[in-house]
């Protein structure tokens, strides 16, 4: 089982609440699909509060103090404010993983934007009202396919 780890001094802007939450992980051995199967949230969710892009609720602090095994008052200290979202990731990114995503939105942002645009209209796909996954596909020949779905609501812009 492979296991998503971090290295505090390769992300010098992610909140403290990274590294303790990131520790507990380690130490416990325990998947983000497991972690969000305890909080009952979807996967990436799950690994936003780790990253501090999400806001964590109040039972997802129990939850997490309790799985990880960190006292309720260091989480609730860490946890309870508001996420500085976007803030951690140079542009354009480094890591080679998330380069890519960048690059796909590069390569065919605008070929998405005509085509949501012909089916909604003028608008846009939010990312407040948004869900996503992540899945595996293996394929006849055995090759891996990462499937990643984003579902946002759609927005239209406002005459005015």
């Amino acid at each position: 089982m492979s296991l998503a780890t971090l290295d505090p001094s390769q992300h010098p802007y992610l909140p403290e609440s990274s590294t303790t939450l990131f520790r507990a992980k380690a130490t416990k051995k325990l998947t983000f699909e497991q972690i969000a199967q305890h909080l009952g949230r979807n996967e990436v969710a799950a690994a936003a509060i780790f990253y501090g892009q999400a806001k964590a609720s109040p039972e997802d602090i129990q939850k997490l103090s309790e799985l990880l095994g960190i006292p309720h008052e260091t989480l609730e200290g860490q946890l309870s404010g508001f996420p500085d979202r976007g803030r951690t990731v140079e542009m354009p990114p480094k890591e080679p993983l998330i380069y890519r995503l960048y690059e796909i939105v590069q390569n065919y942002g605008y070929a998405y934007k005509a085509v949501l645009n012909e089916k909604f209209g003028d608008g846009i796909m939010s990312a407040i009202s948004f869900s996503t996954k992540v899945e595996k596909e293996t394929d006849a020949d055995g090759n891996n396919w990462a499937v990643i779905t984003l579902r946002g609501k759609w927005l239209p812009f406002s005459r005015f």
